[in-house]
């Protein structure tokens, strides 16, 4: 049973639930929110339950695809499960989700239904087995939009205020960005299984030249409409970063195993630096002026 645990763990990505913390600790910036029950609760939804039908979805369609990801079987990125395991995978999904949900829409109402099912619907529209748009450029990167139905579901938990629509475009780009350095990430098992992805078809160099566009675009917003020059410098040496990397360092190599889980490591650090900023400060939650 304990194997079993760990598998579910491994399948709900631990290295990568920063994305939903990010997203749903947001609206509760300068919140007295440490010791309210629902916010605990819902963190705990967005790390491991949401997570788990996210990702165990996603590897239920690509078991073959996995199985040639070196990525792959890590806490960081991913199980490579069985076709056993993954046969079943559904049913404790099913389960975490479900003894979750009728708390939640108790506590937010009808909207919270709507929350949900936008939720499974997008999750169902990217992995559909056939014509899902995980294969369908640029579809994929639009599904990445769905990630920030997280926002309502914690502005709905926790009574929080509503965000100015600035926050939205900022967290639509952090959304793509972070698919897309994922889409580098398995640039070359996505291309030996014929899977098609907005980095394998304009290839890994426009990628990356993508990604810096909108890092340079966040990198913009955070300065002209937030004015906020520490969350914002932190992002131009991050920016700094991927330019050098693509002209004087890796280009258009591919990285290694230890290499990608180092920028895991250093990712995750960041991420908790720059979250504990944004939510101390406030800094995403109005628009001054």
């Amino acid at each position: 049973m304990f194997k079993q645990l760990l598998f579910w763990l491994k399948v709900s990505r631990p290295g990568l639930w920063f994305a939903t913390i990010w997203l749903y600790i947001l609206p509760t910036g300068q919140m007295d929110i440490w010791q309210n029950f629902d916010f605990w609760l819902g963190f705990f939804y967005v790390c491991f339950p949401l997570n788990f039908l996210v990702y165990g979805w996603n590897d239920i369609v690509d078991q073959k695809i996995d199985l040639l990801n070196p990525r792959k079987d890590t806490f960081w990125f991913g199980a490579r499960g069985t076709e056993e395991q993954l046969r079943r995978l559904w049913i404790p999904i099913l389960i975490s989700n479900a003894i979750f949900l009728p708390y939640f829409i108790f506590k937010g109402g009808p909207i919270m239904i709507g929350v949900f099912l936008g939720l499974t619907l997008i999750n169902w529209l990217y992995n559909l087995p056939e014509s899902g748009f995980r294969s369908a450029p640029p579809w994929e990167l639009m599904c990445q939009f769905g990630y920030l139905l997280i926002v309502p579901f914690s502005m709905l938990l926790n009574q929080t205020a509503a965000l100015p629509w600035q926050t939205y475009v900022y967290l639509s780009l952090f959304a793509v960005q972070s698919h897309l350095i994922g889409e580098v990430m398995d640039i070359e098992p996505d291309r030996k299984t014929g899977r098609k992805t907005t980095a394998t078809t304009i290839g890994m160099r426009s990628t990356k030249l993508l990604i810096i566009s909108i890092v340079a675009l966040e990198v913009f917003l955070l300065f002209y409409y937030f004015q906020e020059h520490i969350f914002g410098g932190m992002l131009a040496l991050a920016l700094l970063w991927l330019i050098i990397d693509l002209v004087l360092i890796f280009k258009t190599k591919t990285y290694t195993l230890s290499q990608m889980k180092l920028f895991a490591v250093l990712s995750n650090l960041v991420a908790i630096l720059s979250m504990s900023y944004v939510w101390y400060s406030g800094c995403l939650l109005n628009v001054p002026g």
